[in-house]
């Protein structure tokens, strides 16, 4: 089984406010503002995933910075996620700022099918991702619940792109020390936080937390994937595309050819990793 833990979705007729939204949220606009970037519906996600041969994909809206547009967001990750039930697991988008809100609001995903939250963005957000008692009732819903949280994570080096921001690794490792039981996904490789894995007491704090490939192609070359093996352990590795960023069948290919993983190793960090952290049947 195949499973992308990283995609994106957007109904059609908030792609329509495409302009509209970019000038209403910073965020939206850095990641969707240039003419070339792309949006997709929960239908041509589907058509990728079948040309690319992947069974499931996670997936989530856009986190914007006003609740009010999350929920709607979130209202289309739902309809999907019942539409499709056998090829697509939901995230909601939800605002950590508003507070109870934000709970109310995730609590309400949840409900209705979604496994967690995510992909949150700190920066874009304008939220304190190391504030224990800003995310302690979020995070103890989502514990409560097996859900788990994406996080987008960026590096504190090399260039910089549209919405890199700055959750660096320190960040989340402050996340995962404040709530020890919560399942974290750290997006992009967490910044390069799975380096900090040598350290013993690191790597005991970061337990529960693993991390996804999503656009690995703008960020490293292939041998993370063996380098992030070496240091955490293979079964922390989740495949991700960041769909529609990077195309999911040329990635897998990628991936096959190029991380110098063997075939069971390539099972586990294809699907089977993802499968074990979402309660799948293999």
């Amino acid at each position: 089984m195949i499973i992308d833990a990283h995609t994106h979705i957007i109904a059609e007729e908030m792609s329509l406010r495409r302009a509209e939204l970019c000038a209403a949220e910073e965020w939206f606009g850095q990641c969707y503002g240039h003419p070339k970037a792309k949006t997709v519906t929960a239908q041509q996600l589907i058509a990728s995933m079948d040309a690319g041969g992947i069974d499931m994909a996670v997936v989530t809206g856009f986190a914007f910075a006003d609740p009010a547009r999350c929920a709607t967001s979130n209202d289309y990750i739902i309809e999907a996620v019942q539409h499709y039930p056998n090829r697509l697991i939901g995230l909601a988008a939800v605002q950590p700022g508003a507070g109870d809100a934000a709970v109310y609001e995730a609590e309400r995903c949840l409900n209705a099918g979604l496994r967690g939250v995510g992909e949150l963005l700190p920066d874009g957000q304008n939220f304190d991702v190391t504030s224990q008692a800003l995310l302690q009732n979020l995070a103890a819903l989502l514990t409560n619940r097996a859900g788990v949280m994406l996080v987008h994570s960026s590096e504190p080096v090399g260039h910089q792109y549209g919405g890199k921001g700055h959750t660096v690794p320190a960040k989340i490792l402050a996340l995962a020390s404040n709530f020890p039981d919560l399942k974290i996904i750290a997006a992009h490789w967490g910044g390069g936080l799975p380096f900090y894995e040598l350290m013993p007491e690191v790597r005991a704090a970061l337990a529960n937390v693993y991390y996804d490939s999503a656009a690995t192609t703008y960020l490293y070359n292939f041998g993370v994937f063996k380098s992030v093996r070496d240091t955490t352990g293979l079964g922390k590795i989740l495949f991700a595309s960041d769909y529609p960023l990077l195309g999911q069948a040329r990635l897998v290919g990628r991936i096959r050819h190029e991380s110098g993983l063997e075939e069971t190793e390539l099972a586990a960090v294809l699907g089977g990793n993802a499968t074990r952290l979402f309660g799948l049947q293999p």
